[in-house]
């Protein structure tokens, strides 16, 4: 402290800076919380409805004479399926609450292991690609659990989005960032998309494709991005239609 009582330039600024990080981390807490509550109220009636609707329909059906077995088997399927479909949201939406409100237990992670047993956890679907994991790595401070889950994603996104090239590729690559930190990078050469989206990517039930084009329903990247900020780290997209996709990290030094 000064003679006045006012701290040192240095120390202002580092409480600025401090500062400036909690006020980024609510609007990012109130951003996401805005998302989940969007998804919960609108994005879940859709399959709901099929299920409702058409089950009305089968009760019409088969109250026939004779009954209209096809026609009720058609609407059992699209029913069927909605209520799958709603099954694998409502998954996906608690695999986020989760990775939001679990804690956190950071240790140092060899992050050259983290990536090929998220490699392996794929199982068959991996082995269509050509993988190019660099060697060297570096480890990471972070929630081992939730890291995996994090990479088995981002791989996963890479496997299937580049499946139907003739040479799929997928590359895992790392180099130093700012403030100690470290930039990782997931890239393929799949069907990539418009790259002006890239930021509703990790929306909750976003989706670029359609779900007959490609299995999902749009919550892997909001998960993948909820556990970047639980460690204070940042995760970007960058595409082009045709042209493959890369998925960025910057991840600091020490989980926050």
């Amino acid at each position: 402290m000064t003679g006045e009582g006012i701290p040192p330039a240095d120390t202002l600024a580092q409480l600025r800076s401090e500062l400036a990080q909690a006020r980024q981390q609510i609007s990012d807490m109130a951003a996401a919380q805005e998302d989940f509550l969007r998804g919960v109220s609108h994005d879940l009636r859709a399959p709901l409805r099929h299920v409702t609707s058409y089950g009305a329909l089968v009760r019409e059906v088969l109250q026939e004479q004779p009954p209209q077995v096809d026609e009720a088997l058609g609407f059992l399927a699209t029913m069927e399926q909605s209520a799958r479909r709603m099954a694998q949201m409502i998954d996906g939406l608690q695999a986020i609450a989760r990775a939001r409100s679990a804690a956190l237990r950071p240790r140092a992670v060899a992050l050259t292991v983290a990536v090929q047993e998220a490699r392996q956890a794929l199982g068959a679907a991996a082995e269509g690609a050509a993988w190019n994991i660099a060697p060297d790595l570096p480890v990471v401070q972070a929630d081992a659990e939730l890291l995996a889950q994090l990479l088995v994603q981002l791989l996963g996104n890479a496997v299937k989005f580049s499946r139907g090239v003739a040479q799929p590729r997928v590359q895992v690559q790392a180099e130093p960032a700012a403030q100690g930190g470290v930039r990782i990078t997931v890239r393929d050469n799949g069907v990539g998309f418009d790259g002006t989206r890239a930021q509703q990517l990790f929306g909750v039930f976003q989706r670029m494709h359609r779900e007959a084009e490609f299995e999902g329903v749009g919550a892997g990247l909001a998960l993948c991005q909820a556990i970047a900020q639980r460690h204070g780290a940042h995760i970007q997209a960058t595409a082009a239609p045709g042209a493959g996709c890369t998925v960025a990290l910057e991840w600091p030094a020490a989980a926050r």
